[in-house]
């Protein structure tokens, strides 16, 4: 099986998960060009038995590149200490999703040299939210540790935009408010009760939501 196949035929089975492709279209149509677009530059692992791993990556914002570091018992935990150490602060969500699941599994049929260590992988994320709502990411390629960061980076980047389109359909539908668009306010909070499925536990998040009974 080809590259290109395998990566459709996952491609294929993501959406079938539906999990955290569900409200995407929503939130990238909500925050249209501000939608927050990671990319993985640069990744370099140091992993030592004894000690722990540490991950230095960098991370590609549009234009901007940006390199974080962090360490933990393993490859995806040092990658997301990374990525905590850089977003965490502004978007608390990040800190309240749990991982639930980790696995690899490789395409055999997708070998070229004879021993089939160079088969393509594909590495799947399970997490759920502070409402225990799960969602599954998943990268395919033949390096086991840059499909492990371009996952835990997916993940990262779902729940930014999941919490800054919260926020944003909040402004818009206190906007619409004042200015009487009672068609408005009903789309705005419809689509508030849509992605809020899709964010985990952060204060703004909570206050909005409390806010509106």
């Amino acid at each position: 099986m080809s590259d290109v196949k395998f990566a459709r035929r996952e491609a294929i089975r993501a959406l079938s998960l539906g999990k955290p492709m569900e409200h995407e279209q929503l939130i990238r149509r909500v925050l249209g060009t501000n939608f927050l677009d990671l990319k993985l530059g640069r990744l370099v692992v140091d992993e030592d038995p004894a000690s722990g791993t540490t991950a230095k990556l960098t991370v590609i914002e549009g234009d901007t590149h940006h390199e974080v570091e962090g360490k933990g018992v393993g490859v995806v935990d040092a990658i997301h200490a990374a990525l905590l150490a850089r977003y965490a602060r502004e978007y608390q969500s990040l800190t309240s999703l749990r991982l639930i699941g980790f696995h690899v599994a490789a395409d055999i049929e997708t070998k070229k040299a004879q021993a089939g260590v160079d088969a393509v992988a594909r590495v799947t994320v399970d997490v759920s939210n502070s409402e225990g709502k799960h969602f599954s990411f998943s990268d395919a390629s033949r390096s086991v540790i840059a499909s492990s960061a371009r996952v835990v980076i997916a993940m990262t980047q779902y729940f930014m935009n999941a919490e800054r389109a919260f926020v944003t359909l909040y402004n818009a539908r206190r906007d619409a408010m004042a200015r009487g668009r009672e068609d408005l306010v009903s789309r705005y909070t419809r689509e508030m009760a849509e992605v809020v499925e899709s964010t985990s536990y952060a204060d703004v998040i909570a206050n909005i939501r409390k806010e509106l009974g």
